[in-house]
């Protein structure tokens, strides 16, 4: 037999019956996990309620964007696509229709109402190699652009129309009928 010393708690066979230290670590390990569902099952309420996970307040128009992306909204909103997409073609003419042809011929006006093109040559002989090369361009346009953005190249010379300013007869004149009365 042995001896227990008045330290030794005394030896039993069965499990140990938790002590009141052991006790409350179970208590309080409850009472956390039991806190951390509550806690959970509220956070995905409240993401339910706003749509998914993010953090911070809501997006709306005044939150800053790409410039890139503000653009495009500008352009979509005011309904300038079409005008866009030409001005594009414009800035690429060099590319569209070649160098060469570039260099002597540059776009000037589109007109969206009449879908017109109007393009300006630096001389007559270019002129008419523009105007021979219309229906190809206005094929490539419309693939650029969108089918029939485009339906007509109206090529000006050198000395195209004349833009006058200001009256059309001399200072002191009544009109043509002066001159042969």
């Amino acid at each position: 037999m042995t001896q227990n010393t008045p330290g030794d708690a005394p030896k039993s066979s069965g499990p140990q019956e938790p002590s009141g230290v052991d006790l409350a670590r179970v208590a309080l390990r409850a009472a956390k996990e039991a806190a951390r569902a509550r806690g959970d099952a509220a956070q995905q309420k409240k993401q339910a309620r706003r749509g998914g996970l993010r953090s911070g307040a809501r997006a709306d128009g005044r939150d800053p964007m790409a410039l890139g992306s503000a653009i495009n909204r500008l352009i979509t909103e005011r309904g300038w696509e079409a005008p866009a997409a030409v001005g594009g073609v414009m800035g690429r003419w060099p590319q569209i229709v070649g160098e060469d042809v570039a260099k002597h011929c540059v776009p000037e006006k589109y007109d969206e109402d009449e879908r017109v093109l109007t393009v300006r040559c630096d001389s007559t002989a270019w002129a008419t190699n523009l105007r021979l090369l219309a229906p190809t361009l206005v094929a490539r346009l419309n693939e650029d652009l969108g089918h029939g953005r485009v339906t007509l190249i109206k090529v000006q010379g050198p000395g195209g129309p004349a833009r006058r300013y200001g009256p059309l007869r001399a200072p002191g004149s009544t009109g043509p009928g002066d001159t042969y009365g």
